[in-house]
């Protein structure tokens, strides 16, 4: 079964800077690609990134590039994304979710869930001063 929890989100000011985690079991993690996406109130789902199963390559929209860092530690079987230059914007619920492969890294323009497997139940990012 397989499993995926987020931790680390909270509130942060402008220009701050905040490191999520998750956790995830239940499958070869180094066998699939990850993404972190995020869905702020009233707003659809937005892809801000991804990184292949061996973590060789990460990806990311330009609303993120440069501010924030996606990495993975496939020993522990943990996904992490690093945010720096925090803007209000970048308020939401963020998700980590699981690819179908492990080069597959769907961007979500769809705005469809379907596009991974499985997300995890998402940590609450807020900025705000």
């Amino acid at each position: 079964q397989v499993q995926l929890e987020e931790s680390g989100g909270g509130l942060a000011q402008p220009g701050g800077s905040l490191r999520l985690s998750c956790a995830a079991s239940g499958f070869s993690f180094s066998d699939y690609a990850m993404s972190w996406a995020r869905q702020a109130p009233g707003k659809g789902l937005e892809w801000v990134g991804g990184i292949f199963g061996d973590g060789t390559s990460t990806y990311y929209p330009p609303s993120v590039e440069g501010r924030f860092t996606i990495s993975r530690d496939n020993s522990e079987n943990m996904l992490y994304l690093e945010m720096n230059g925090l803007i209000s914007d970048d308020t939401a619920l963020y998700y980590c979710a699981k690819a179908r492969g492990p080069w597959s890294i769907p961007t979500l323009i769809s705005g469809q869930r379907s596009e991974y497997s499985d997300w995890g139940q998402g940590t609450q990012v807020t900025v705000s001063s």
